[in-house]
């Protein structure tokens, strides 16, 4: 009777912990956060392990512009788009707007062109630093422009955004505390172990804020903007959103891919 015993307990530890095994496995990346009473939609993703892809362009050679249609592309491999972002700014025929590169392939050079300021305004993209976000040999890495040009990784994906959000550990200093731009912000940051951190705010943040939430609630080393205002926006299906931009459509785009 004991050995039975004992042999009923160990067979009821194994099926909890494949039931609990199982769980994490189909875990959602996703989850809504408050920072500082700002709502926020966090994806966390091992870049290691995970299919992280930048799409654009379709097979027929035209800007996808819709979650949707990377959605049915990806479903015609037999595998499904579980989340995506937009991947940075873009121009009005949904080109990116700086460096893109896509399955090792550079698409779109590197852009390190000095915006003239409008009204004292300079565009986000020209705002400095500007960076990169990269998935290569390494895993995934965000670099300044300029670093990332002088370094050079071998990458299968990148993109080019900005401006840096935390650089090393350190925000970027021309952001200002309590500045009154406000709105809606995305951005994803390279944290520890490689994780990827992707960040969507429901709530209007300023720039200071934001790159607080991912240097001292996320812990992320290193963060980028990616956009901001009509340009944000998530695909995530469990949790029922599939945004649509109101540019009429995205230029690059991140995916993860089940």
């Amino acid at each position: 009777m004991t050995y039975l015993k004992q042999g009923l307990l160990t067979t009821a530890m194994m099926l909890a912990a494949a039931r609990v095994s199982g769980h994490q496995a189909h875990a959602e990346p996703c989850e809504q956060e408050t920072f500082e009473e700002a709502k926020y939609v966090v994806c966390t993703l091992d870049a290691g392990t995970a299919d992280l892809r930048l799409f654009w362009k379709g097979a027929d050679g035209e800007p996808y512009r819709a979650f949707a249609s990377v959605a049915e592309a990806i479903r015609a491999e037999g595998k499904t788009l579980a989340l995506a972002v937009n991947a940075g700014m873009y121009r009005a025929d949904f080109s990116p707007m700086g460096l893109y590169v896509e399955n090792s392939r550079e698409l779109k050079p590197a852009n390190t062109a000095k915006a003239e300021s409008s009204a004292g305004q300079v565009p986000n993209f020209y705002k400095k630093p500007n960076g990169v976000f990269f998935l290569g040999e390494t895993g995934a890495g965000i670099l300044p422009t300029d670093e990332f040009q002088k370094r050079a990784p071998k990458v299968r994906f990148a993109t080019q955004s900005g401006p840096m959000l935390v650089i090393a550990g350190k925000l970027n200093p021309i952001f200002i505390r309590g500045s009154t731009d406000r709105t809606r912000r995305s951005g994803v940051g390279v944290c520890g172990a490689g994780t990827v951190r992707l960040a969507i705010s429901e709530d209007g943040v300023n720039f200071h804020d934001f790159a607080r939430l991912f240097r001292d609630d996320l812990k992320c080393p290193d963060a980028l903007f990616l956009d901001g205002g009509h340009g944000v926006g998530l695909y995530h299906p469990a949790m029922g959103r599939n945004d649509r931009s109101w540019h009429g459509g995205y230029g690059p785009m991140l995916g993860l891919v089940e």
